[in-house]
């Protein structure tokens, strides 16, 4: 995958934010800036941040898929959502907390990670659907695997699969009965726009 300009910034960050940890020489910041912005794909980026962890915190190195994973001050957090002959929606810029429960009874919930943050490399998700539904929406470059099971009802474990060198892992669990879990991985937002502008230019 080719680089774009905001992701060699994010890298060149994060190399930064290093050298101010006293975790890289200013020789060694000076060598991986050069290199950051002569990569030009995200395969020559991603060595350059491997043995460094995430700005501050002791998450896994930060992935150069255009994504940042770390979590934001002051963004809500939630470790459940419940909906019981009604709904509750997950959706935006929020932390992730290392365990996430979700409960429908004649009610139905949506869970979108999309712009989520993750407080860990790894979330579980316990999603249980009585009667109701629940739609949990993944981006495509992190790792998810489906391990719930549906009693007269559907448990969706096609979104099951690798994402990028260290992106998040979201493992969801749970049944589904007489009702549904659906599990969908889509681009996110600015990637959607990112490929129209550039179907648009190869149309011209």
């Amino acid at each position: 995958m080719r680089a774009g300009d905001a992701d060699r910034d994010r890298v060149a960050q994060v190399l930064r934010d290093a050298a101010g940890e006293g975790r890289l020489t200013l020789e060694e910041l000076d060598e991986r800036l050069d290199a950051v912005y002569a990569a030009k794909t995200y395969a020559e980026l991603e060595p350059l941040t491997r043995d460094l962890p995430a700005a501050g915190t002791s998450a896994a190195p930060v992935p150069h898929t255009g994504a940042d994973w770390r979590p934001v001050d002051g963004a809500p957090s939630w470790s459940t959502g419940i909906g019981i002959m009604s709904g509750f929606t997950r959706t935006g810029v929020w932390n992730v907390p290392r365990a996430f429960t979700a409960f429908a009874f004649w009610g139905g919930g949506k869970i979108d990670l999309r712009e989520a943050r993750f407080a860990e490399g790894e979330v579980t998700i316990r999603a249980f659907a009585l009667m109701g539904g629940v739609d949990i929406v993944v981006p495509e470059d992190i790792t998810v695997h489906v391990k719930g099971i549906g009693i007269m009802g559907g448990f969706d474990h096609g979104a099951s699969a690798a994402g990028v060198p260290g992106s998040p892992t979201v493992v969801v669990k749970g049944f589904a009965f007489w009702g549904g879990v659906d599990v969908k991985r889509r681009a996110r937002r600015r990637e959607k726009k990112l490929r129209k502008e550039l179907k648009n230019r190869d149309d011209d």
